[in-house]
């Protein structure tokens, strides 16, 4: 494991029941398999410690620095941390990712896509840098753009976040239109993680707009059957539940909304009736 990070969805159950469920509030999280220092990727042989050259290990140091500050919102020191990575060895690829989300947290796309176009120079084969360069440019409504990072990033095939990004892709595809596409991308995130409750909230929602309410309804009643549900994936059961003419599971749902989660917009708009807003 390295220090680059990738953008996933995300939660911790045990920090809070409102994990994020849109397709805006995607979270950072760790990123899989190390990237190589540019000037050894091309080789046969695995990267080992001793080939690394010590410009690079000083760098690795820092940059261990700018991830721990990153992971505490402290985006100024990570930075200049990052800048001290930079001045070690220009051509560290995990520096420029890291910084790449660094200013997607701070809003600059210019610098972000700077940076992880910089990233993707320095090691094209890198899928966690391709998954994150594909979802600024997914911010960006440049869809047919990220659709080809993302096409990257899968391709390789020791790639071990396919679920992240089939999930982060068929958010992406949602937000184009292409609503046959994003189904077909959550489901087949689905089908590798399963008990990620962003997929699964995601699929049943893209199901239900789509009028397919059974289908949503397997889904959704999977989430709210765990510790997972919240108040968006309840309220969400509940108008599954009406439109299927279960008006037992839609007071059952009703009810845990009100007595879990009374002060939320969604158990207000349920004591409106409000289910076609």
């Amino acid at each position: 494991m390295n220090m680059a990070r990738s953008v996933a969805t995300t939660w911790n159950a045990r920090r809070s029941p409102h994990w994020a469920v849109l397709a805006g509030a995607l979270l950072l999280a760790l990123a899989g398999c190390a990237s190589q220092p540019a000037d050894l990727a091309a080789s046969r042989d695995p990267l080992t410690e001793s080939d690394e050259p010590e410009s690079r290990k000083r760098a690795r140091i820092r940059m261990e620095l700018a991830v721990g500050y990153f992971d505490q919102g402290k985006t100024d020191i990570a930075l200049d941390e990052l800048k001290q990575v930079i001045a070690a060895d220009p051509a560290f690829p995990d520096a420029y990712n890291l910084r790449g989300l660094i200013y997607m947290r701070l809003n600059d796309q210019r610098q972000a896509e700077e940076s992880f176009r910089r990233a993707v120079a320095l090691n094209p084969r890198d899928s966690n840098v391709q998954h994150n360069y594909g979802w600024l440019l997914c911010q960006q409504a440049r869809y047919d753009e990220a659709q080809r990072a993302f096409d990257v990033a899968m391709a390789n095939p020791v790639y071990g976040g396919r679920a992240k990004t089939l999930l982060t892709q068929g958010l992406c595809q949602a937000r184009a239109g292409r609503t046959a596409q994003a189904e077909q991308s959550l489901a087949r995130a689905y089908e590798l993680d399963a008990g990620n409750p962003v997929t699964g909230y995601n699929l049943a929602q893209l199901l239900y707009r789509r009028g397919e309410f059974q289908r949503a309804q397997f889904y959704i009643r999977r989430l709210n059957n765990t510790e997972l549900a919240n108040a968006e994936t309840l309220w969400l059961g509940v108008k599954v539940e009406r439109r299927m003419n279960d008006q037992v599971a839609m007071r059952q749902l009703g009810e845990q909304l009100k007595k879990r989660f009374g002060q939320s917009r969604e158990a207000i708009a349920y004591e409106r009736g409000a289910f076609d807003d």
